[in-house]
């Protein structure tokens, strides 16, 4: 009698968005949580925390493989530049001089410009929409880059493929924070970030194999590997609309109890206002004046920087230690592997410890050490183990930092706004990126390595340090009472509004 007491408080609560889960999130009903009934009452601790655990490995299931293969293509689409180089892409269409560089810069200007308003884009159309329609949209741009012709055509793809792939990233992370507890946020950040290495151990292999394609059809090895790429995306975008789930109150996985049970977690984890916030634009005011903003901005420069041109010049630093073609390929693939294996750890570790800091400090400086063997020595067997250190030393800083910004923030439009923010601003260092890999440079590149290792020192590592005890600060502060008086003359509503500036939000150091 008890559960089907609760279907039906549920179901004449949300009726709406139990039956049609394809409306906008602003027209769905908004969910009292103060009245939500619990679907386990009378239940002792431990068989509540049972049900709880088989909650979240369901949701597990559910969302982290399809979420990381979204974000492998996404990744090996554009990155996969740098195999196609291998496979002589520039002699065939013409390029000369910085024109590769050109290609590679192009795609960050429209990528990191659309980013900060993807999150909001996303909440106003709904996951189900959003994530469908970009990604048919970037495997059919990644499709046709496979029969461009010359610079201008390859540049006019590579600006769309940027818009079409802005809103992935920062959506995701977004999405993941409607379904996770702030403790349980960072291993499946990492879990699906991950993908982003294996993209990369992935496509050495992919390319090897598909550049031996060349002369089939009439088309250049490089072209294949662009055009089965491509069309590999939008077979799997195909399914997106059936495998996404807008939140947890409409999700066709879960059953009402189940439901319940994902409504009042988030709720217990300071994430009630997630579900019955509206669009305001003192939310977004609110994440632009924010100072964490600005400082988990700093911090992920000094990611996006290194992994972009890691990943985009790895091939071509290869082929400046002395390999050739498709062992060129290849022997990419083992560090990646390596960087994924540490990603998984970290958003591990930092689950359970809540160390983010430690963690993005202790992996960053693991980088830094491997940049400068890069630098430093002209040893091919010292300067491809400074690879792997150096991959494992920024793939795991990615998916910890912004998982990091992600549990200091409450409010789910002001958290949606500050990583559109932060990634964007990050993403706009692949300008960087693109550009510090000369021809000139090589075989060791050392202006390259020289500007990776300032920004990961500078940026990345010292800018966690900062945020470490910024925060560390501000938590003292709090508990000692001594920002109660920001509560005076607040209304409810306004007391609200302040989300994670309430004196009782404890930040994740």
């Amino acid at each position: 009698m008890a559960e089907e007491k609760n279907h039906l408080e549920l179901s004449e609560k949300n009726n709406v968005i139990a039956s049609s889960d394809v409306e906008s999130a602003e027209a769905k009903p908004v969910v009292d949580y103060d009245e939500l009934p619990d679907p386990d009452a009378g239940k002792s601790d431990e068989e509540r925390a049972k049900l709880d655990k088989a909650l979240v490995w369901k949701i597990d299931l559910w969302l982290i493989p399809w979420l990381s293969l979204l974000y492998l293509l996404s990744f090996l689409d554009r990155t996969n530049i740098g195999n196609a180089r291998v496979a002589h892409m520039e002699k065939a269409i013409g390029m000369t001089g910085r024109d590769y560089n050109d290609a590679l810069t192009i795609f960050f200007i429209s990528y990191a410009g659309a980013e900060p308003l993807t999150n909001i884009v996303l909440k106003r159309y709904s996951p189900r929409w959003f994530f469908t329609g970009i990604i048919l949209a970037w495997g059919l741009i990644m499709t046709l880059m496979g029969c461009v012709q010359n610079q201008a055509g390859l540049l006019a793809c590579r600006w769309f493929l940027g818009l079409a792939e802005a809103g992935l990233f920062p959506g995701v992370n977004y999405y993941l924070s409607c379904w996770y507890k702030r403790n349980e946020l960072g291993m499946r950040a990492a879990l699906f970030f991950s993908a982003a290495a294996l993209a990369g151990s992935f496509g050495g292999l992919l390319a090897a194999a598909i550049s031996k394609m060349d002369g089939v059809g009439g088309y250049e090895g490089w072209r294949w590997i662009f055009i089965l790429e491509g069309l590999m995306t939008v077979f799997v975008g195909f399914f997106c609309w059936w495998m996404v789930n807008d939140f947890p109150d409409t999700a066709r996985f879960l059953t009402p109890d189940e439901k319940l049970r994902a409504l009042r977690r988030l709720r217990a984890d300071n994430q009630a206002s997630a579900e019955k916030e509206k669009l305001n634009r003192r939310y977004v005011f609110s994440a632009l004046k924010d100072w964490k903003t600005w400082g988990y901005a700093v911090c992920y420069m000094g990611c996006l920087c290194p992994l972009y041109s890691f990943s985009l010049f790895l091939p071509t630093i290869l082929l400046g230690m002395g390999y050739k073609d498709t062992k060129a390929q290849l022997m990419s693939v083992p560090p990646y592997a390596a960087a994924a294996a540490m990603t998984v750890f970290i958003g591990w570790f930092a689950d359970r410890t809540k160390w983010r800091g430690y963690c993005n400090m202790a992996v960053s400086f693991t980088g830094c050490v491997g940049f400068a063997m890069l630098l430093a020595s002209s040893n091919v067997h010292v300067q491809y183990a400074g690879t792997f250190l150096g991959a494992v030393g920024i793939y795991p800083t990615v998916s910890n930092t912004l998982t990091w910004a992600s549990n200091n923030v409450e409010g789910v439009y002001k958290r949606g706004v500050m990583v559109g923010v932060v990634v964007g601003w990050g993403n706009m260092n692949g300008v960087v990126s693109s550009n510090i890999y000369m021809p000139k440079d090589k075989p060791l590149y050392r202006i390259g390595h020289g500007i990776v290792l300032a920004y990961m020192f500078l940026f990345l590592f010292g800018g966690s340090v900062f945020m470490h005890f910024a925060l560390k600060r501000e938590n003292a502060l709090r508990k000692s009472g001594k920002r109660d008086h920001w509560l005076e003359g607040k209304t409810e509503e306004d007391i609200r509004y302040m989300g994670d500036e309430r004196p009782d939000f404890i930040y994740t150091l």
